[in-house]
């Protein structure tokens, strides 16, 4: 694998490490701002939907611009959200700088899978473009917890000052390694909008809103499940999500592997089994080592589908894959919103805190039965070609005869 993927992986990196350590800081945030709780929350919120939105917005942006400067252009507004993060004099400051770095988010994964695949042979592609993403999922195991203790330690301004240090060094990788490579000719914005008429495309992004939905309708709530149900103690939630970390290292370097030799009986096997073991986990959460072990699988399966989605985007969306790449990030963002959502609408209707699980089985069942059918649709569609392709030395053979 090129040096050049060990750049975009460390721009990963921090990018996965200022999204979810926020999460673990956000007693002492609202305690500095003297804001509620919830109210801290929005810096969670605002940063998703951020994603959501910059994904396409800044992507579009930079149609004009070469791929490897665009990304420098990224990881400068990832330094920037950042340092307003450590240094924001009130709340409403702070939130602003999560949006501000949360605009590089889904551009610099959608951008970067576009670069990463580009810079290896075609039956290579899935596996790097889980290189990169191997940056997001280490942040997990890595970053977020060390950013936690850092900020719980010396302060939470520190992690978000150390977290734009991430970024510096991920924009000198990105200017020393990644090569320098011309926009294609001809592709212009409407080019990239026409992608979105394949319905190839749209189902492959509606796969990754059901599937990673699956994923996080269970692990937003992860917290209350495991001391409430399993009986863990407070302390133990860390390295749980550790764990869960751990299984999305594994599973998205397996997905990236099996992807590029049978990319579509993967995504069956990881929905598949993430819908089983979701539904299971609501008889595991009730025992310690059985829920341990669930969560590391439901990370690994969540994570294996990952590659194989993003690789299918690149591949129905050819000629113009950057902004379908971009929006299929934002599209995670999205199942994320959606499925914490339903989550909390179960559990406040008094199902329980495994009630989510439910939920989660449901919306990866349901992204694999769209597997299935785009499936089918595309043999149904080759089935013309082949025909057409068929008859053309059929009529030649004729023609010769008369």
């Amino acid at each position: 694998m090129p040096l050049a993927l060990l750049a975009l992986a460390i721009g990963a990196f921090g990018i996965g490490t200022t999204e979810f350590v926020i999460m673990g800081l956000l007693p002492e945030v609202a305690s500095d701002y003297g804001v509620s709780i919830p109210t801290a929350g929005l810096l969670v919120t605002g940063y998703a939907l951020g994603v959501m939105f910059g994904a396409p917005l800044m992507t579009v942006l930079g149609t004009k611009i070469p791929r490897k400067r665009m990304l420098m252009l990224l990881m400068g507004l990832f330094i920037a959200g950042n340092l307003i993060s450590a240094l924001a004099p009130s709340f409403s400051v702070m939130l602003v700088g999560r949006v501000v770095a949360s605009l590089a988010h889904g551009a610099f994964f959608g951008i970067g899978s576009v670069v990463a695949a580009d810079l290896v042979a075609p039956d290579k592609k899935a596996g790097a473009i889980a290189m990169m993403f191997t940056g997001l999922t280490v942040a997990n195991v890595v970053g977020v917890p060390l950013g936690t203790l850092i900020g719980q330690s010396a302060g939470w301004r520190v992690t978000f000052a150390a977290v734009a240090v991430l970024g510096v060094l991920g924009l000198a990788g990105v200017a020393r390694l990644v090569p320098d490579v011309p926009q294609a000719e001809g592709v212009r914005l409407r080019h990239e909008l026409a992608a979105f008429k394949n319905v190839q495309v749209l189902l492959a992004m509606a796969m990754t809103v059901l599937g990673f939905g699956g994923v996080f309708a269970a692990i937003t709530y992860i917290a209350p499940m495991m001391t409430h149900v399993a009986g863990f103690a407070d302390g133990s939630v860390t390295w749980l999500l550790v764990l869960f970390g751990l299984g999305m290292v594994g599973g998205n370097l397996v997905g990236g592997r099996f992807a590029d030799r049978a990319l579509m009986p993967m995504l069956y096997v990881s929905l598949g089994a993430l819908a089983v073991v979701l539904a299971l986990f609501t008889l595991t959460a009730h025992n310690k080592i059985a829920s341990a072990v669930t969560v590391v699988l439901i990370g690994a399966l969540g994570f294996a589908t990952v590659p194989p989605l993003q690789k299918r985007v690149l591949d129905h969306a050819h000629g113009a894959p950057t902004l379908a790449s971009a929006v299929n990030i934002g599209a995670f963002n999205l199942g994320n919103a959606l499925s914490a959502w339903l989550g909390g609408v179960v559990i406040a209707a008094g199902f329980g805190y495994t009630a989510p699980n439910w939920v989660g089985a449901v919306l990866a069942a349901a992204a694999l039965v769209l597997a299935f059918l785009s499936a089918v649709l595309e043999r149904r569609d080759s089935v013309p070609s082949a025909v057409v392709a068929g008859a053309a030395p059929a009529a030649q053979r004729a023609a010769v005869h008369h």
